[in-house]
């Protein structure tokens, strides 16, 4: 197999990854009784919010929670990609953190694969209260993509391993 045909099967496997995680954080939020996911295209956005009775501790947000927080997560994911078309997931934690969302409440996937090339997507999200709010960017993802979920048993917002926010 040549070196071309090599990375684009790797690409394609890390992109198949990448929307498996996802998927997977989608079907835990809506087995476990929490808020449906709402996926944003980029052309418009759809959210329903189920109540839930989760004991988790709140997170203090400045903003209003709801549509609100996911607008604002939206607003701010949307102007690291006009400032980069390639950031790494640092800068959207940087942003996600100055926008006035808890730099411990986030959490980001590697920039990088287990082989050492660049990640063709990559996941970032912020805890609020008793949701998250995900996104994903990258050539794997087809462009910009968010939603809101419940929270994972696990407290967090991401399957698998995230690399630390700085919080």
């Amino acid at each position: 197999m040549g070196i071309g045909r090599a990375r684009a099967l790797r690409a394609r496997i890390a992109a198949r990854r990448a929307v498996m995680v996802v998927l997977v954080t989608a079907v835990v939020a809506t087995t476990g009784g929490c808020a449906a996911p709402s996926v944003d295209s980029g052309a418009g956005q759809a959210s329903e919010q189920a109540p839930t009775t989760s004991t988790a501790p709140m997170v203090p947000t400045s903003e209003p929670s709801g549509a609100d927080d996911l607008a604002r997560f939206d607003g701010v994911n949307r102007g690291v990609i006009a400032a980069d078309e390639s950031p790494g997931g640092f800068a959207f934690v940087d942003a996600l953190a100055e926008a006035g969302f808890d730099r411990a409440s986030i959490e980001v996937t590697a920039d990088t694969t287990t082989l050492g090339e660049r990640a063709d997507s990559i996941q970032f999200a912020v805890r609020v209260d008793d949701r998250c709010l995900i996104g994903q960017y990258g050539e794997g993802s087809d462009g910009y993509r968010s939603m809101e979920a419940g929270v994972l048993g696990t407290g967090g917002c991401l399957v698998g391993a995230a690399v630390a926010s700085g919080g």
